[in-house]
């Protein structure tokens, strides 16, 4: 099954990027603010053991800029998203989750109207994941943090990478502008996924034994704001 789906997605990037090289239509850019939600139990129930960190919060706030086009109903699309539950607090114990990704997208338009889109879409993508716990160094004293190497380690924050291969599924809802259907307004919404559980790995990138194993189930949902880029306007 995770063939089938992994040729799908394929097949569904490389004609994104064939629609986006035709010269025969233009790109809109697109401006996205929204929301996401995933779980890692993995790492979290390994945290749950040690009380001096928080577990990370299910929720991540998101920002993006990619580009959209249309061509006989057929949508393309691709853009780099940014995200952070915002949730660390350096002075005390606390935790969050920020991520950068990477997609391209494929969808068809089902209304045949020159104001209103809607489109399911399909798309492959790469996430990749940090995740900070800080401690409650309150009642650490500054002599001790001053004269020992050692408490000095002790009282910074730990953090563990993570990345992903992801493909993506969901449906899509856009408003043009009756005055200038360059600008447009409209609602994207739909579930990414991973086609492996992969473990946490050290700030720097290396392997760690018995570290917990995770994979990305994500919801996102995003408002997302179209417009022509200035050299076509």
């Amino acid at each position: 099954m995770k063939t089938i789906i992994s040729i799908i997605l394929s097949a569904s990037f490389f004609t994104a990027q064939a629609q986006f090289h035709s010269g025969d239509v233009k790109p809109m850019i697109t401006k996205t603010l929204g929301a996401s939600f995933q779980k890692f139990d993995g790492l979290n129930g390994r945290v749950a053991g040690s009380p001096q960190f928080k577990q990370l919060p299910d929720y991540a706030a998101t920002i993006g800029l990619g580009w959209m086009k249309e061509r006989k109903r057929v949508i393309s699309s691709g853009g780099v998203t940014l995200g952070s539950s915002m949730s660390g607090d350096k002075d005390e114990k606390s935790s969050t989750i920020r991520f950068i990704g990477v997609n391209a997208d494929l969808g068809y338009d089902l209304i045949p109207s020159e104001r209103v889109m809607l489109y399911p879409l399909v798309g492959l993508g790469f996430q990749h994941y940090q995740a900070i716990f800080y401690k409650d160094n309150s009642n650490v004293p500054f002599d001790d943090v001053l004269n020992s190497a050692s408490v000095k380690n002790d009282i910074q924050s730990v953090r563990f990478n993570n990345s992903f291969f992801v493909y993506r599924a969901g449906l899509g809802f856009n408003l043009k502008s009756p005055k200038n259907p360059a600008h447009s307004i409209g609602l994207q919404a739909g579930y990414t996924g991973s086609f492996n559980d992969n473990s946490w790995r050290s700030n720097e990138n290396q392997a760690l034994a018995n570290s917990p194993a995770d994979k990305v189930g994500q919801f996102f949902v995003s408002l997302v704001l179209t417009s022509a880029p200035c050299m076509f306007k």
